[in-house]
């Protein structure tokens, strides 16, 4: 089974970045052979699916209005999923989990929170 763990969150101003990394584990689970995904989840919303990224890294896909601002990428050697947010938005303000498999129906960890205030 896997574990996952998330971190890289904090608080920072619109407009600005922050880099996510997802640490993945546990014995049986092939990190380079398994698709992954961020999710995100706000109160008052459900948990939102943001993007998904092939396990050999080659194809990827993202939700609308990330597209253009955040990149999904990895490192099979290090069995790390990465997450690159750029021009945030208030909006943006989340916690964000790492989630095994396309899409959001996978295993995903406790998750990181990032805010995005002045």
């Amino acid at each position: 089974q896997v574990q996952l763990v998330e971190s890289g969150g904090g608080l920072v101003q619109p407009g600005g970045s922050v880099r996510l990394s997802c640490a993945a584990s546990g014995s049986g689970f092939e990190f380079s052979q398994n698709a992954m995904s961020w999710l995100r989840q706000t109160p008052g919303k459900g948990l939102e699916w943001i993007a998904s990224l092939t396990a050999d890294g080659s194809y990827s896909k993202y939700i609308r209005f990330v597209e253009g601002r955040f990149t999904i990428s990895r490192d099979n050697a290090k069995n790390a999923l990465y997450l690159q947010m750029n021009n945030l938005e208030v909006d943006d303000t989340a916690t964000y989990y790492c989630a095994e498999g396309w899409g959001k129906g996978g295993t995903r960890g406790p998750g990181t929170r990032v805010t995005v205030s002045e």
